[in-house]
C-alpha cells in the first residue's frame, strides 16, 4: 500500500481525500466550499460529457445556454422549488464597488448601485428556462421541446466535499415540454434509462432505478426517478435524476398551447440531471488504497508506455511502433520520457492516477522480443510477444471494463439486504450497511422517524419492486412492497 494514501479501512473519508489530492484530480480554491478541477479530474469530466452529450443527441435533444442570474421574482413563481432551494441561493443585490474613503486600498459596495430586482444566482434553471419557453412555446407544432444546457450551477452548501457536494459544480440540466402527460412521463424514464446506461457501461457503475419517495424527491415534481449506486463504504449515492414536472412550471410561467383540436392547454414539463459528483461516483467505486481506478472507456490516458531504465534508440523505436499501432485502434497511449525519474518512481505515480494498463519496456526484454503488460485493476502482469501487444491491450481495454463492473456489482450484491424487523434493520445498517430492502407503509412520517433514528433515507422505491404484503419494518403497519434505505452522500 502506498504510503501517502491512507487506508479505506483506516478512514475512507481521508483516503478520499487524499485520492483526489494525490492523483491530481481538484484542489481546494480561494472560495470557501469551491474547488478547482485539475486537467486530470477535468479530462474524466469531458470524456463523461462527451459521452453523454452524444446520447442525448442521439435520443433527438438539442443543446442551449441560459442565464447564470434567475430575476427573484421568476424564482419565487414556482413556490414549491423556491421553497427548496431557498436555503442554498447565493443572492446578487448590488452591481458595483467602489473605494472606501476610509481605506483606498480596500473597496466597498456601492450603496448608489443597488439592483431594482435581487438576482439569484442559478441553483437550477427551470424558473428562467421556463419563463422563457413561454415565449418559445404557441402551437402543438411547437412541441416537444426537448433543450439540454451544460453549467455551473451554485448551492451554498455547509459542509462540502470535492466532487461530491461543493458550492459550485458543473453539470448537465435537460428540461423539455410536451403536450401530453404521457410524452412527459416516457420522457423522464428515457433519461433514467440513459443515465444508467451511461453509469453501467461507461463508468462500470452498478445502479438500481426507481422512483423517490415524496419527501426526497426534487423541489416542485410530481415524481424523481433516480439512479441509486453503492460505493466501498457501503452507503448509497444518488448518480442522476429525472424528474416529471407535471404542469406546475407550465402554470407557474404561463406556458400554454393551441393543440390540434384548437383548445388551448398547458404543456407538460420534465427536467433533469447530472454533475461532476459522478466524477466522486467513479473514485469510491473502483479506486483502492493504491490509488485511483479509471475504467477504460473514460480514462483520459488509457495506456503508458514506460522506458527501463530510461529511454534509448532501441526502446523509442519499440515504444513509438507500439504507440502507433494502439492510435490506430483509437487507444490513447503516452510515452514516459521524463529522464529525471526512475522507472519504480512513474510506476508509482502512473498507478497512484489510474491508468488502465502500463507496458515496460526494458533491453533484456526486447532481446527475448517481449515487453510487460501491466493492469491496473488486478496489478497482474504479463510478458507479451512484440507482434502481440496491441491486440492484446485492445483486449485489456473490454477485460479491464468488464471486470470492473462486474466487481462493483459483486460488491452491491453482497450488501443487498432484505430485513423484517427494525432490529435486523439498525443491525444490518451498523455491522454491514449497504442497501436495505424493507416494508415501508408510505407514511412521510415514518419515514422521517427511521432517517432520525438511524440516518438512513429511503434512496427509492426500485422500478422492478415486486407487489407482497408485508408489514412496515417500523410501524408494523401493512405494506405492499419492499423500498431501498441506506445511508447516502
Amino acid at each position: 500500500m502506498s504510503k501517502e494514501i491512507t487506508s479505506r479501512s483506516e478512514d475512507y473519508s481521508k483516503w478520499y481525500n487524499d485520492i483526489v489530492k494525490k492523483a491530481e484530480l481538484a484542489d481546494h480554491s480561494a472560495v470557501r466550499g469551491c474547488m478547482v478541477i485539475k486537467p486530470t479530474g477535468f479530462a474524466i469530466w469531458e470524456n463523461m460529457q462527451k459521452q453523454l452529450d452524444k446520447m442525448f443527441k442521439d435520443t433527438g435533444h438539442v443543446n442551449a445556454y441560459f442565464p447564470l442570474f434567475v430575476p427573484k421574482s421568476l424564482f419565487e413563481a414556482e413556490e414549491k422549488n423556491a421553497e427548496g432551494f431557498a436555503k442554498e441561493c447565493a443572492v446578487v443585490t448590488h452591481y458595483r464597488l467602489k473605494t472606501n474613503p476610509d481605506d483606498k486600498s480596500k473597496l466597498m459596495v456601492d450603496p448608489d448601485a443597488k439592483l431594482e430586482e435581487e438576482l439569484i444566482v442559478r441553483p437550477t434553471s427551470e424558473a428562467i428556462i421556463w419563463n422563457t419557453y413561454r415565449d418559445w412555446i404557441k402551437s402543438y407544432r411547437d412541441l416537444p421541446l426537448l433543450i439540454n444546457q451544460w453549467a455551473n450551477v451554485v448551492r451554498w452548501e455547509m459542509r462540502t466535499r470535492m466532487f461530491l457536494r461543493t458550492a459550485e459544480f458543473l453539470w448537465q440540466e435537460g428540461h423539455t415540454a410536451h403536450s401530453t402527460k404521457e410524452e412527459a412521463i416516457e420522457e423522464a424514464k428515457l433519461m433514467q434509462d440513459v443515465y444508467a446506461q451511461f453509469a453501467e457501461e461507461y463508468m462500470a457503475m452498478p445502479v438500481i432505478k426507481g422512483i423517490k419517495s415524496e419527501s426526497e424527491r426534487f423541489a416542485g415534481a410530481d415524481d424523481t426517478y433516480t439512479i441509486e449506486a453503492l460505493m466501498q463504504d457501503g452507503k448509497a449515492l444518488q448518480a442522476g435524476t429525472s424528474h416529471f414536472l407535471g404542469q406546475n412550471f407550465a402554470k407557474a410561467f404561463e406556458v400554454k398551447f393551441t393543440d390540434s383540436d384548437q383548445k388551448e392547454k398547458y404543456v407538460w414539463a420534465t427536467s433533469w440531471g447530472v454533475s461532476t459528483r459522478l466524477v466522486g461516483g467513479l473514485i469510491m467505486t473502483h479506486s483502492d488504497d493504491q490509488g485511483l481506478v479509471i475504467p477504460p472507456k473514460l480514462a483520459p490516458t488509457q495506456v503508458v508506455i514506460v522506458p527501463i531504465p530510461k529511454p534509448g534508440e532501441e526502446i523509442d523505436e519499440v515504444a513509438n511502433k507500439i504507440m502507433a499501432g494502439l492510435k490506430e485502434k483509437g487507444i490513447s497511449v503516452k510515452y514516459d520520457q521524463d529522464e529525471k525519474k526512475r522507472p519504480g518512481f512513474k510506476f508509482a505515480e502512473h498507478e497512484m492516477k489510474g491508468i488502465p494498463v502500463r507496458i515496460g519496456i526494458g533491453k533484456r526484454d526486447l532481446e527475448k522480443g517481449v515487453v510487460e503488460v501491466a493492469r491496473r485493476d488486478t496489478k497482474e502482469k504479463a510478458s507479451i510477444g512484440l507482434d502481440n501487444v496491441v491486440a492484446h491491450v485492445e483486449q485489456l481495454m473490454e477485460d479491464i471494463q468488464n471486470n470492473l463492473f462486474q466487481r462493483a456489482l459483486d460488491y452491491r450484491n453482497d450488501h443487498m439486504t432484505s430485513v423484517d424487523t427494525f432490529d435486523e434493520f439498525k443491525k444490518v445498517l451498523e455491522e454491514k450497511g449497504g442497501f436495505i430492502s424493507a416494508h415501508w407503509d408510505g407514511t412521510a412520517e415514518t419515514e422521517d422517524k427511521i432517517k432520525k433514528e438511524t440516518k438512513a433515507t429511503i434512496r427509492c422505491i426500485p422500478n422492478d419492486a415486486k407487489e407482497e404484503d408485508g408489514k412496515c419494518v417500523f410501524s408494523g403497519k401493512p405494506s405492499k412492497r419492499r423500498v431501498l434505505f441506506a445511508k447516502a452522500y
